[in-house]
């Protein structure tokens, strides 16, 4: 609507009578009122930081400033169209192993709960005949879950109520990044090359729409979404201040592999910083869809032989007395 030449206002109004989401419209609304009241369009959605972060903040001041506006806001629109498309990426990905893991946990529940309580009352009429560990182990479970199963609920609440608050805490959300970072099965390094694709991408849309630099670094660390770039991010802040280079932090960072740190240098050294940034996100961008398809890959065999272990090993479990029976029979 702007590079058709209608006025900021005039596109509010629109984009106010257009969106189906009622609080996105809400504060659509709160915007317009500020505009209309004389606000620039970049402190008006300042006033809404839950809705509006940093980044779009200072890329649209920047182009209010520069007179590129809709070049700011379609670099804005690029971002978060790119950000999301990584955020699906990797739902995906884990959409399948987290499905399978539930099916699983009904499985073993409902075996637990249902089937192995039959086959208890059957053991008990063959008297006092030594279990095998494995029978015992799993009727041990199975009187659990049936026996305290309010107990099983209240804690598995208390468990993942605690989880996301303790996420929430400084502490939790810095050591649960970090761990993130550590997982196995390349999973870490899917979220390794996430948060490298992100930073890139909103270091050089900032770069790009004339955002200064250390406001750029500064927005790039709030928005990094791990606790690891954002350390290396302010180390990078420390270096630039004092005259330093932006490379050599993120060399010297164990989040940022040495490609990075090279392309930088080399963006640096020859001004072509945003060019470079951009050639840094398509690449781990690219590098993050071969991985989530490798994961996947990987990960259905290995679900599918987990699913059949769980359920074979309570199979065996409650058969196994009975195959002894048998034999003493023979």
């Amino acid at each position: 609507m702007v590079s058709s030449g209608m006025t900021i206002l005039r596109s509010l109004y629109v984009l106010e009578a257009q969106t189906e989401n009622k609080k996105l419209a809400a504060q659509l609304v709160l915007v317009r009122k500020d505009v209309e009241a004389g606000l620039p369009l970049s402190d008006a959605l300042e006033r809404h930081p839950k809705t509006f972060g940093p980044l779009v903040v200072a890329m649209v001041r920047a182009g209010e400033t520069g007179g590129v506006l809709e070049e700011s806001l379609l670099r804005i629109a690029d971002q978060l169209e790119k950000e999301e498309s990584l955020r699906r990426q990797v739902k995906s990905a884990m959409a399948y192993p987290i499905v399978i893991l539930t099916f699983a946990m009904i499985v073993m529940l409902g075996m637990v709960a249902f089937i192995v309580p039959v086959f208890a009352g059957v053991f008990k009429e063959l008297g006092n005949a030594k279990m095998p560990a494995m029978t015992q182990f799993v009727m041990g479970i199975s009187n659990v879950v049936t026996g305290y199963w309010y107990a099983l609920i209240a804690g598995s609440v208390g468990v993942v109520f605690g989880f996301f608050k303790w996420k929430k805490t400084p502490r939790g959300r810095a050591m649960w990044q970090r761990f993130l970072l550590r997982v196995p099965f390349k999973i870490g390094d899917i979220f390794q090359k996430v948060a490298l694709a992100r930073w890139s991408r909103t270091f050089s849309a900032l770069m790009g729409a004339g955002v200064p630099l250390l406001q750029a670094i500064d927005i790039t660390s709030q928005t990094a979404g791990n606790i690891v770039v954002e350390e290396a991010m302010a180390n990078v802040t420390t270096s630039v201040k004092a005259g330093g280079t932006i490379a050599q932090p993120l060399m010297d960072s164990p989040v940022f592999p040495s490609m990075v740190g090279h392309m930088v240098k080399v963006g640096e050294e020859t001004g072509a910083l945003t060019t470079m940034l951009t050639k840094i996100g398509d690449f781990y961008e690219d590098q993050v869809s071969a991985s989530v398809k490798a994961l996947t890959s990987i990960l259905e065999p290995v679900m599918i032989v987990f699913v059949g272990g769980i359920v074979g090993f309570i199979v065996i479990a409650m058969y196994l007395p009975l195959f002894s029976v048998y034999d003493q029979i023979k």
